[in-house]
């Protein structure tokens, strides 16, 4: 924790940073940071002030909504304000809110109505005698911008409103009528009917819409629009509506604002919809917090089939009176929060940089940050990669910096953010030996890496057995780094085969290990001897071969001894394989080192399978492309299914691509497929091809 200094500072520079961003991002449609980075630092900013309550000012970015109303447009003072939301990220947030609620509200019960956070700008909808009259955004929450005539081309936008029938109402008495009686329901409708009315809701982009707007201005050269927010909001805000019209906008209602009389938030949605407004049907409500993550749950399974972006959950107080009650803490409501997907890309603080040597001697910076909770999991280190990429970032020890993961993908820093610096910040500074050996470190010609040349440094060997038992390698569970690093220094372990002579008497010495957890260790490393030509071949390291070039390999030799015995021209001629590669491996195969590895291997029982290859290969000749987190099955077991069925299997797109599968929270593959015109399949169409 900050003191209260450090803190006041610290928050001065963040209330600066996101009033800038949020000019750009809400008045001119633009911005320099992801949406998932400037919530990150709003977080943090609102966890100051939770803190520190006298830190907070009237100007700061937690106590306003949006940007000025722009001058392009009338102002709209709104009867109520629009306000904005508290988010929360963990199921723990969620369950500290509503704590938060009981402590407001002692002996709180309550049910709570979860609707699907749309990615698009909210509007404020009036109507008068059941005929819509203006529209407008939610500009600073208090004094908005009027864009009725872009909203009326919107076909979701009900321009006169529907009268229920008495059927129609006697069923909403049934079903979501708790504490309304007939004749009160009769005169609220009649009342909102023959009087004023206000509804909010979402305006939004379809993800096909989108799409071919984006087509339209690559092929007209113009640039395109980042993200479905500001296309909408873009489209909203065209002084030519036509230009509104033809941008297929939607819409979703999310709020009754003159609801006097009703009793819940439910009963609002439901109303809405018999007027003629439309509703996302995922919305629901749900009587406790174990249904509202079961709804979280489901909703971001469902995240990228649908054909809209959403970025959360937002969870409300369903008894509009108890909501009235709890109030307004600045300007968020204390009833509602939104419960927001796991973001990619937050922010947090370079604390330090250390630098790793790796199985074939190359150095590596690693990033050592504030622990933080990103698209599903809390990361603290993050790959630098080398001084060049430190020199473009402009990263310094103690820096705020924008960290990006999707899905599976290694987390990565994109972004540092100079203007929050404190002068304290220190140059990170490569070292001129070997971390762990000592040895002068080298850069080799025409390389960017600083490598340790010393063959029998430790590190190497410890790098070196990791990569060995890696997923895509051997796939040896309960091998970390700690258990590494302890075999190798009691000397059990010096290179790979030693791993398959251990007994459990062998390891349940060692610090944390008992005669089960040694037996468990020694049936998981010997329960791995079978495996595949190509993660054979991975799991050797060998310099510039990864996965994608040990499965060619595989598939060019066969087996162990053809490859084996494969002249530098025998290897040149594999099509996948270049010239450095080829020469790569055929040295690592006649290096006496490397073959009495290979025969000790041999000789303690590890056994290389037959290839599995069925019978038909409807997939021979097609390049595939995986990006995001599939539902069904692993990543790691869909290269299987592709290679089985005769495919290869790429880490990147080109135009030699035939296929990009699409999972949940796909990274920029997704888009580059998208902009060289490959196809891109969603995981149920890859499913699909994978029957028989």
């Amino acid at each position: 924790m900050l003191n209260k200094k450090d803190a006041a500072e610290r928050a001065r520079k963040l209330r600066t940073l996101i009033t800038e961003e949020r000019y750009k991002y809400h008045v001119l449609d633009k911005s320099d940071l992801s949406e998932g980075a400037l919530d990150s630092l709003k977080h943090e900013l609102w966890e100051i002030e939770q803190a520190y309550p006298e830190l907070v000012t009237p100007d700061s970015p937690t106590q306003r909504v949006a940007g000025k109303a722009s001058s392009q447009f009338g102002k709209v003072p709104h009867a109520r304000p629009m306000l904005s939301l508290e988010d929360v990220f963990t199921r723990e947030e969620m369950e500290e809110w509503v704590e938060r609620l009981r402590r407001r509200v002692p002996h709180l019960k309550t049910d709570f109505y979860a609707e699907i956070k749309m990615d698009g700008l909210a509007v404020s909808l009036e109507y008068e005698k059941g005929v819509f009259v203006r529209g407008s955004t939610r500009g600073d929450g208090r004094v908005g911008e009027n864009i009725t005539q872009n909203l009326k081309t919107i076909e979701a936008i009900p321009l006169v409103l529907r009268r229920p029938s008495e059927g129609e109402l006697k069923t909403f008495l049934k079903a979501h009528g708790a504490g309304l009686a007939a004749a009160a329901l009769s005169k609220i409708v009649d009342r909102l009917l023959s009087g004023s009315l206000e509804a909010r809701g979402e305006v939004y982009m379809t993800k096909k819409a989108l799409d071919r707007i984006n087509a339209a201005a690559r092929k007209a050269g113009e640039p395109e629009f980042a993200n479905p927010r500001n296309a909408a909001a873009g489209s909203l805000r065209q002084l030519d509506s036509s230009i509104t019209a033809s941008r297929k906008l939607d819409f979703f209602a999310y709020d009754l604002v003159t609801n006097d009389g009703l009793v819940t938030h439910e009963q609002c949605h439901e109303l809405m919809k018999l007027f003629g407004f439309p509703a996302n049907p995922l919305n629901a409500l749900c009587r406790t917090t174990d249904d509202v993550q079961a709804l979280y749950d489901h909703v971001g399974k469902k995240r990228e089939t649908l054909p809209y972006w959403i970025d959360g959950v937002v969870v409300g107080v369903n008894d509009l009176a108890l909501f009235e009650r709890l109030g307004v803490v600045g300007k968020a409501p204390r009833g509602m929060a939104a419960y927001k997907f796991p973001a990619e890309a937050v922010t947090t603080v370079v604390r330090d940089v250390r630098w790793q040597v790796g199985r074939t001697g190359v150095i590596t910076p690693v990033a050592v940050m504030d622990p933080v909770f990103v698209a599903g999991t809390t990361v603290r280190h993050a790959t630098l990669h080398n001084l060049d990429e430190i020199k473009r970032l402009g990263l310094k020890i103690g820096d705020t910096v924008v960290l990006h993961k999707a899905g599976d993908v290694i987390p990565k820093v994109v972004q540092a953010l100079p203007k929050l610096r404190t002068g304290k910040e220190k140059a990170i500074v490569a070292p001129r030996t070997c971390p762990s050996c000592g040895t002068p470190v080298t850069r080799r010609e025409g390389e960017v890496a600083l490598v340790c040349e010393n063959p029998d440094c430790e590190a190497k060997d410890l790098g070196r057995l990791l990569h060995f038992v890696s997923k895509r390698a051997f796939d040896i569970d309960g091998l970390g780094d700690k258990i590494m690093e302890q075999l190798i220094a009691a000397s059990l372990v010096t290179e790979p085969a030693d791993l398959f002579e251990l007994v459990p008497g062998d390891v349940e010495p060692l610090e944390g290990f008992a005669e089960k957890s040694s037996r468990q260790l020694v049936a998981s490393i010997q329960g791995a001897k079978k495996i595949s030509l190509a993660r054979f071949v991975l799991a050797l390291g060998i310099r510039h071969v990864g996965e994608e070039t040990a499965v060619e390999l595989a598939r060019a030799f066969g087996t162990l001894e053809k490859l084996r015995a494969a002249s530098l021209d025998d290897l040149k001629a594999v099509a996948q394989i270049g010239d450095v590669v080829a020469e790569s491996v055929h040295a690592s195969f006649r290096n006496p080192r490397r073959q009495k590895e290979i025969d000790r291997l041999l000789e303690v029982g590890v056994e290389i399978e037959k290839p599995k290859r069925a019978a038909a290969q409807p997939f021979a000749g097609l390049t595939f492309v995986l990006t995001g987190t599939l539902e069904s099955l692993s990543r790691d077991e869909a290269k299987d299914r592709i290679l089985e069925l005769g495919g290869r299997v790429s880490s990147s797109v080109g135009k030699d691509t035939s296929f990009v599968v699409v999972g949940a929270d796909p990274g920029s593959k997704a888009e580059k497929a998208k902009k060289l015109g490959r196809p891109v399949l969603s995981e149920k169409a890859f499913l699909a091809m994978l029957k028989p």
